[in-house]
């Protein structure tokens, strides 16, 4: 996926190759804004790909992606930091590293490539989940507002569409990603009291009503991506992450309703996460969770 990314001809170069898509004339195959149509025969498309740059269909509430081309997440360190601004001249920074201009351009680019939905780095909801020391999180409304130039950026950029209309705006999700042991900072907390091989702090047993509050940051959270435009939020459930910690027994020795050796009180964090993000939220926000079947 990545390889398809790259830069904004990629899309291009894949609509205008004869192996994945033998159906488009010269004249149609662009990233330009013009129409894309089939030259009248289904025969003509790549048995391989025969989906790839059709519409999805998301339901009526969120409507149809253009295609079926998304880029997953990926850390580009461009998603800002979380440093406070009395704290700058302490550590002689010259860029307090806020705007997010680099990752509004790096994602446009992505559109204008033919991606039809992209999501983002991950972003803390909270400073425990933070990845190391400021990384980037969105829990302040002043947060938020550094994100409108992503957001906006990205939905300028139109996506050709073999739908009912000619063209759909690109879409960006917000990954909302809390580290818990992960973290590479001594506020470190997990489902129970552990210590990461990856890193140097160990982690302290988050509390039933911490537990709580965890999910109403992860809320919180995904109702300011709402706010600053992203078109959903992916709530990063795997690859060994917070939520990945009380899912798995080795890492959630808890006694409580979140853990145990009851698969259905493991899984109640990420559950309850994602219920109530779609109550907040509303059917017409697009969430992803993340889960790694390996």
């Amino acid at each position: 996926m990545m390889s398809m990314v790259q830069n904004s001809s990629s899309i291009r170069r894949l609509l205008n190759s004869k192996r994945l898509y033998r159906g488009l004339s010269s004249t149609s195959a662009g990233i330009n804004g013009s129409s894309l149509h089939d030259n009248g025969g289904g025969s003509n498309i790549n048995p391989h790909y025969p989906h790839m740059f059709t519409p999805l269909d998301l339901g009526p509430d969120i409507g149809s992606l253009p295609n079926r081309v998304i880029m997953g997440s990926m850390h580009t360190g461009l998603e800002g930091h979380s440093i406070p601004k009395l704290m700058l001249p302490l550590l002689n920074a010259e860029d307090d590293h806020t705007d997010l201009t680099e990752m509004a351009c790096y994602f446009a680019e992505r559109a204008k490539g033919g991606v039809s939905l992209m999501v983002t780095g991950g972003v803390s909801p909270n400073r425990q989940g933070w990845v190391g020391p400021f990384a980037g999180k969105l829990s302040t409304e002043t947060e938020r507002d550094r994100h409108k130039l992503v957001t906006d950026m990205v939905h300028s950029i139109q996506i050709p569409s073999y739908g009912a209309n000619p063209t759909e705006p690109a879409r960006i999700c917000l990954q909302i990603l809390h580290t818990g042991r992960y973290a590479y900072h001594p506020f470190a907390v997990s489902a129970s009291s552990t210590k990461s091989p990856i890193s140097p702090f160990p982690a302290k047993e988050l509390s039933t009503s911490d537990v709580k509050a965890t999910i109403r940051d992860f809320v919180n959270c995904a109702v300011l991506a709402k706010e600053a435009g992203y078109d959903g939020v992916e709530i990063m459930g795997s690859e060994g992450y917070l939520i990945n910690q009380f899912l798995v027994s080795k890492t959630n020795q808890r006694s409580d309703e979140y853990g145990g050796e009851n698969f259905v009180n493991r899984m109640r964090l990420a559950m309850e996460i994602v219920t109530e993000t779609r109550k907040a939220c509303g059917f017409g926000f697009i969430i992803i969770f993340r889960l790694r079947m390996l």
